[in-house]
């Protein structure tokens, strides 16, 4: 099946994923963040000698076929975690079909070789193995989990998934109505109308502007020579990155990973997608919705992950919106009671960036809550923050960072994400000195960048507050300047 997926990429200490199927953006959750309090003391005292351990075990292998991985042996338990990723995602889609990616995600474990759909499953639960797959934005992605001992047979599934999918058209029928009766109940669902409008306005007729999962009109459309075409363009060995972590040794991993990928096509044949800048705000969009609660969305341009400010941005939004102690939950929250959370975050993708945020309020307090959070905005990319809000920080996603890697699985996503990001091999004994560099200075020029230029926000509720403008036709995205 599927897997949930974020619509981009992050760093592994962004946490708990607020995730939709398919569409979901990174934002923090202070359920999560609150789960972290009592734990931070823990990873100070981890903070001095676990990543220098962690990054001494990460390997770069490469087996005889060729097949590259990060690889971390680890006999605790008798598991294996594996995360990869072909580039493409839902960017490959055809344009006037959004959502193939998606279906091919949700079909490939339905059926594939000499296994009908039903016989696939038995030996997927016979076995405990966990497979599923997920296209976002940027890459098609795919998760593996499975007891040491069955390893072989995870793999082979894995093979028979990625080289012989069936797409019988019995299957193919049953997951469309799936989805297209997650399509339908998203009409009601103000989160998820947020979210569309929101990128609609941010990305325009740009590839990132359109709906991941396909649409109402676009899904149904889909045919089965669609869902091949996608597969022999896009599952290819030249854009795969691969992360695996748990109990086997290199020589039986090399060996299954040119069994399970060696049949691939060696090149991909991809479209080209353009770099985009998001649209500049000030925009303002309301959609009415008869919901008790108004839904909001904000965001702008973000800054994108080889950017040098990148690291600054990332301490300086924690600030600003991550989690209890940031400055949005002190003034939304804590100071007037206008919501229960506010949450906001930085997100990158392949050729653009942003950065997003939401919370939920009463109707009638929906105008003050936007006001309320453009104003500590603005407030911030004019005077920047403390000294004290800066070393704060730092201490916290210092401390916080090593949480996130506590077992195989999240071990094995964060170093996919580091392949994808193209970070270098020992990024984990990087990150917390990448943290300690950045300085008021710099933090003050990326709460500029950032927030100086004001807001994109989109609310959906029974009614707009007086100060909302409906933004019907919003501006296109720009291409981004070459670099």
């Amino acid at each position: 099946m599927a897997r949930q997926e974020t619509l981009g990429d992050r760093l592994p200490d962004q946490g708990c994923r607020a995730e939709r199927r398919g569409e979901a953006l990174v934002i923090y959750r202070l359920t999560c963040r609150a789960a972290l309090i009592g734990s931070v003391c823990v990873a100070m005292m981890m903070l001095s000698s676990a990543p220098s351990q962690a990054a001494a075990k990460i390997q770069r292998l490469v087996s005889t076929g060729g097949i590259e991985a990060w690889f971390v042996q680890d006999a605790t338990v008798p598991l294996i975690a594996m995360e990869y990723a072909f580039g493409g995602g839902a960017a490959q889609d055809p344009a006037d079909k959004p959502g193939v990616g998606n279906l091919v995600a949700d079909l490939l474990d339905e059926g594939s070789a000499d296994l009908d759909s039903k016989t696939f499953h038995e030996r997927l639960d016979r076995r405990a193995i966990e497979l599923s797959f997920s296209s976002n934005r940027n890459y098609f992605r795919g998760s593996l989990r499975m007891l040491k001992g069955n390893k072989e047979e995870a793999y082979d599934l894995l093979r028979m998934a990625l080289t012989a999918p069936h797409f019988e058209a019995s299957d193919v029928e049953r997951i469309r109505a799936q989805v297209l009766s997650g399509l339908r109940r998203e009409r009601t669902n103000p989160s998820a109308l947020a979210e569309r409008k929101f990128l609609e306005i941010a990305f325009g007729s740009h590839p990132y502007g359109r709906q991941s999962r396909g649409t109402l009109d676009s899904v149904p459309r889909i045919d089965v020579a669609d869902l091949r075409d996608y597969v022999g363009h896009v599952i290819a060995k030249d854009t795969l990155r691969i992360a695996v972590v748990g109990d086997i040794d290199a020589d039986t991993l090399g060996k299954l990973l040119d069994k399970t990928f060696g049949g691939l096509p060696a090149k991909a044949n991809l479209r080209p997608v353009p770099d985009v800048l998001a649209a500049k705000p000030p925009q303002r969009a309301f959609i009415p919705l008869d919901v008790p609660q108004t839904i909001l969305w904000f965001g702008g341009p973000g800054i994108r992950r080889n950017d040098p400010d990148f690291m600054a941005g990332y301490v300086v939004n924690h600030i600003l919106g991550g989690g209890l102690w940031s400055r949005l939950f002190h003034e939304v929250r804590e100071k007037r009671g206008l919501a229960y959370s506010v949450h906001e975050s930085l997100l990158w993708m392949e050729h653009s960036a942003v950065f997003v945020g939401g919370s939920g309020t009463r109707t009638d307090r929906a105008g003050q809550t936007l006001d309320v959070i453009e104003k500590e905005i603005r407030r911030i990319a004019e005077e920047g923050p403390t000294q004290k809000e800066l070393d704060e920080a730092k201490s916290y996603l210092k401390g916080s960072q090593m949480l996130t890697l506590d077992t195989s699985s999240k071990l094995a996503l964060a170093l996919l994400q580091y392949q994808l990001d193209e970070l270098p091999i020992d990024y984990i004994e990087k990150l917390n000195v990448l943290v300690d560099a950045v300085t008021l200075g710099d933090a003050e020029k990326a709460a500029q960048r950032l927030w100086g230029q004001g807001l994109l926000s989109v609310m959906v509720g029974r009614s707009p507050p007086a100060a909302a403008e409906s933004t019907t036709a919003p501006s296109a995205a720009k291409p981004a300047p070459p670099n």
